[in-house]
């Protein structure tokens, strides 16, 4: 019997790595795990003591394929309260986590023989999703002088080169961090617009941000005005405007509120894609998990931000400890302006990633995802520190690092 080839994607190198992780604190070893991008703390209180108060009531049925109302109306009063911007309840599709956000999207969006293009380096489910649904992916090189993220001149080529269907826009970017400015944002949306490319723009780290793109010091940055919550300043840029002309947001509670086992995402979608999606939810994954959605409601209580704040001040204390003791490692890094991530060159210690994340699991019990991950061209020479834990943990396991390091020369 055949394996389908849309099946033959290889594998995320981080899960590998974390069940390695796994295995050595299940035998006792002391390990730091800074492999996965996941916040340490979980759901807040207030979500935990919804779900409780629910399962006491009784059992969570199915319920509407794209999410029960009272989510989708919290998700769009969210818009408008980071943003400003005016979306409808019946734009937002809540998903299976942001997994079954980019499958419904990619599956409503494109055909098979379709070119998407994505940053490289860039997230690697990307490309595996959208090469077992058969569209061709085109990878951008996208390297420091961009800060990492695409841009129109590459976008124009790829366009010339063969056509363009559709680009996935990250910002923040995993594994970098980095961010698009509004005006870039703007500009890419256009360009889409203009040559009908489908925009996908992965928000999903939006409210984990330390700086205005590309800056170089960490002072957090200012609340928009009338904007309660620090998170969402006027540099942090959203698509959701730009929804009317074709463009798709996916976004996740995985992050900023540390919802990741609970499997719980959205779509903001523009108007020809709406049934379309719904349909395709239905038969795919029938309904997203009750549960889970009846305590997001609580996530977006102010109660809920407020937990979500205190977790991105923990990051953000993580991330000033890393940059002052960048001289210490003696890595080139990409300016983490959001998200929990450090994408660290480590080619001068003369091992490739792989090889590198590999012995400073077992050599100094500190757990990290080589680039390879996220960039099949470059990514050697690269690994992603995750800094989703107390600076003190952070701190520890630079420590282990550099005296690690030492031992290489």
């Amino acid at each position: 019997m055949k394996v389908a080839r849309r099946a033959q994607v290889p594998p995320f190198a981080v899960m590998q790595v974390l069940a390695a992780a796994n295995a050595r604190r299940d035998a006792g070893q002391p390990v730091i795990n800074l492999c996965a991008g996941q916040p340490l703390a979980g759901a807040s209180s207030v979500v935990r003591d919804r779900a409780a108060a629910l399962l006491a009531v009784g059992d969570i049925g199915y319920t509407e394929a794209v999410g029960v109302p009272p989510l989708r109306a919290a998700i769009a009063e969210h818009y408008d309260r980071w943003y400003g911007v005016d979306v409808t309840p019946e734009q937002v599709a809540v998903t299976t986590g942001s997994s079954g956000a980019f499958m419904l999207a990619f599956l409503a969006a494109f055909d098979a023989g379709d070119r998407v293009a994505i940053a490289r380096p860039g997230y690697p489910a990307y490309r595996n999703i959208l090469a077992a649904l058969d569209c061709e992916v085109v990878e951008l090189d996208c390297g420091p002088a961009s800060r990492y993220q695409p841009t129109v001149d590459q976008l124009m080529a790829a366009y010339y080169d063969g056509g363009l269907d559709g680009l996935v826009l990250a910002s923040p970017a995993n594994p970098t961090g980095t961010m698009v400015t509004p005006d870039e944002l703007d500009a890419l949306a256009a360009w889409c617009t203009e040559y009908g490319v489908r925009l996908i723009s992965d928000e999903i780290y939006h409210g984990i941000v330390y700086a205005r793109p590309g800056a170089s010091d960490a002072a957090p940055m200012p609340a928009a005005p009338g904007t309660p919550h620090p998170s969402a300043p006027p540099e942090q840029a959203t698509a959701a405007r730009w929804t009317d002309r074709g463009a798709v947001v996916v976004s996740s509670f995985s992050k900023y509120w540390a919802m990741t086992g609970w499997r719980l995402g959205w779509l903001v979608l523009p108007p020809d894609l709406v049934a379309p999606v719904d349909a395709l939810a239905g038969n795919v994954a029938l309904c997203p998990p009750g549960l889970a959605q009846h305590a997001a409601v609580a996530a977006m209580s102010p109660q809920g931000y407020a937990a979500a704040e205190a977790d991105v001040a923990t990051y953000a204390a993580s991330r000033e400890l890393l940059l002052r003791r960048l001289p210490e490692l003696g890595w080139g890094v990409a300016p983490p302006d959001g998200a929990f991530y450090l994408y660290a060159d480590i080619s001068a210690s003369g091992l490739d990633s792989v090889t590198w994340c590999a012995r400073l699991l077992a050599e100094a019990d500190v757990a990290m995802t080589p680039g390879t991950d996220f960039d099949a061209v470059h990514g050697r020479d690269w690994v992603r520190l995750s800094f989703a834990s107390p600076a003190a943990v952070v701190d520890e396991a630079v420590d282990r690092i550099v005296a690690w390091q030492a031992t290489l020369a």
